[in-house]
């Protein structure tokens, strides 16, 4: 259907509308120029134009905070204008999946590539491009390595690994512009508790990841001002009962948000279920996803190395036990952390809004309250999308739910 205006005055109505705290019967979500104006249960406002979704499920939209790619496209390329075509056709490709915000994710890459796509972000995030109207809002750059551990790489190129460099981070933080909001690194690297002070004093969220930190040096890390786990489990030390490591650190810690991939390939559904329990304030899921996500099985490109795709897994080439990012979507990873892990539905769907939300300090996003903005997705029974607004937009409505939303709102007397 045709995107509908942000500054348009509507209502949308169904039989659950899922808040934080509560999932409201018969709700309904009243949005004016991009925001919500108001919610509740029962009837909505009268004199606006209204649509019933009968027994659908409203929800707030998919933040993704950890995204390498989509639809064939990723974050790692060439030239800026190169990074900007990719990230404006990510946005597109996972608004189709109900994300309506992410933050497009690096692999290890050289200094010169780095600072290109921090670059190209920006512009994107700064112009909005990508955001109503198009796909998913653009929330900023997120940096998963190069200051990593080898013994810990999994599929990032080995060639760009290097350590943690004050220098490198205040270069990329000005390159930014203010729009780099994530970093990934090892905190057992030398100087990477100084990296991690330093980033989180400009505003960048520091996260443990691609570690083979003990306990003592990940508790170390989060007292520097680590608030993120990336992908806990995959790619670090394991729990072991001598050896707690970074998982047990990272689950102790309320400071400490917790990415998990919820595709059944990089964590079994056990250990999503177990988090969900023992941290439920602080789960995060996220896709991880690569270009191929989207597009035909075969060999496809996570930054400078090549991957198989086939079956739902990712994998390098000629290193078939390595895990190379994932061919997730936000809607399957909401449906498995329900249908399969067995997770509360509302304690899920923070999990894809709220907390990613709280992780970057985003206030008008991850919930439908008055005053944030009408990020909104539309579920069916069965937890399959039906529908995703972004600020108010109408951007994937494959169904037609929302089509007589156009002829209502020219009909509409004003309130």
């Amino acid at each position: 259907m045709a995107v509908t205006e942000g500054g348009a005055l509507y209502a949308l109505t169904a039989k659950r509308l899922a808040t934080p705290n509560e999932m409201l019967p018969d709700g309904f979500v009243v949005i004016e120029g991009g925001s919500v104006r108001e919610i509740g249960n029962g009837a909505p406002p009268a004199g606006i134009a209204v649509v019933d979704l009968g027994e659908m499920l409203i929800a707030p939209g998919f933040i993704d905070l950890h995204v390498h790619g989509g639809g064939g496209a990723q974050v790692n390329n060439a030239t800026r204008e190169e990074v900007e075509a990719a990230v404006r056709r990510m946005a597109r490709f996972h608004a189709e999946h109900g994300t309506t915000a992410l933050v497009p994710t690096t692999v290890s890459d050289s200094p010169e590539a780095l600072r290109t796509a921090v670059e190209g972000v920006a512009a994107v995030t700064r112009s909005s491009g990508a955001g109503p109207g198009y796909g998913a809002a653009i929330l900023g750059s997120n940096l998963e390595g190069p200051w990593i551990a080898r013994s810990r790489a999994g599929a990032q190129f080995p060639g760009a690994l290097r350590p943690p460099s004050l220098g490198e981070l205040d270069d990329l933080v000005k390159r930014a512009e203010g729009t780099l909001r994530i970093v990934t690194l090892a905190p057992e690297l030398d100087g990477a508790l100084e990296v991690i002070s330093a980033a989180s004093a400009a505003g960048v969220v520091a996260s443990i990841g691609h570690t083979d930190a003990d306990h003592a040096t990940a508790k170390a890390a989060f007292d520097a001002g680590a608030r993120l786990a990336t992908h806990l489990f995959n790619a670090m030390a394991p729990i072991h009962h001598r050896r707690p490591g970074p998982v047990a650190a990272a689950l102790q810690d309320e400071r400490v948000s917790l990415e998990l991939i919820a595709d059944g390939v990089h964590i079994h559904p056990a250990l999503i279920s177990l988090v969900a329990t023992v941290a439920p304030e602080r789960l995060v899921l996220m896709t991880d996803a690569i270009g191929a996500t989207g597009t035909v099985p075969g060999r496809h490109r996570l930054g400078p190395l090549e991957v198989q795709v086939s079956d739902g897994r990712a994998v390098l080439v000629g290193h078939e036990e390595t895990v190379a990012g994932s061919v997730l979507t936000m809607d399957r990873a909401l449906a498995l952390t329900v249908e399969v892990a067995g997770v509360p539905l509302l304690v899920a769907l923070k999990a894809t809004s709220l907390h990613p939300a709280r992780v970057l300090d985003e206030h008008r996003k991850g919930r439908l309250a008055p005053g944030t903005d009408a990020d909104i997705v539309v579920l069916d029974r069965d937890l399959s999308l039906a529908a995703t607004i972004v600020e108010g937009r109408v951007v994937h409505d494959p169904q037609g739910l929302l089509s007589s939303l156009q002829m209502a709102l020219t009909q509409a007397p004003l309130p």
